[in-house]
């Protein structure tokens, strides 16, 4: 009798953890998500006073074109689609008033393809956002690219819902 009621209390104790442990996902996690549902997410942040602007890094800020820092890549493409423009744009607007600002552009790959061919791909979608950003004006010194091919997946798993993840580029301050 005690051994079953230890094995229930372990079984409860077991779900209460496991229902614990849930996550929720954000825009970054999801590279068909519009840019706009990242203003109805209901997060609060410290450099946001109750009723008032933000007063952090405007980097950081989760209601502006700038927290947007993952551009995503149809497959074997290297050329920006329309949704991003506007938050390139506004990254390109950022470096042109922060001279003093500079941004590594990653490229990255999903895992099909040679490592070799990856490796280029990844640098081809870096250097696409690199031109974009020097056609709208900025500083080509403020500006450096890293291709990672298929080294570093955002998402694990063979389908296509990981390998959509995985074709980017990512801005870094």
């Amino acid at each position: 009798m005690r051994s079953k009621s230890s094995a229930w209390s372990a079984i409860a104790l077991s779900v209460l953890l496991l229902a614990g442990c849930s996550s929720t996902g954000t825009i970054e996690d999801d590279p068909g998500a519009s840019i706009d549902d990242r203003g109805s997410s209901g997060a609060t942040t410290s450099g946001a006073q109750a009723g008032g602007a933000w007063t952090g890094s405007p980097l950081e800020n989760p209601n502006s074109l700038l927290y947007a820092k993952t551009i995503y890549f149809d497959f074997d493409q290297s050329t920006i689609r329309s949704e991003f423009i506007d938050v390139l744009r506004e990254h390109a607007a950022y470096l042109n008033n922060n001279r003093a600002a500079s941004v590594l552009l990653e490229g990255h790959a999903d895992e099909r393809g040679s490592r070799e061919y990856n490796v280029a791909l990844g640098e081809r979608r870096a250097n696409a956002v690199r031109n974009f950003l020097e056609a709208e004006g900025v500083d080509s010194s403020q500006i450096s690219t890293l291709s990672y091919g298929e080294e570093r997946p955002a998402v694990l798993g063979a389908d296509e819902v990981s390998w959509s993840a995985n074709r980017r580029a990512v801005l870094v301050y």
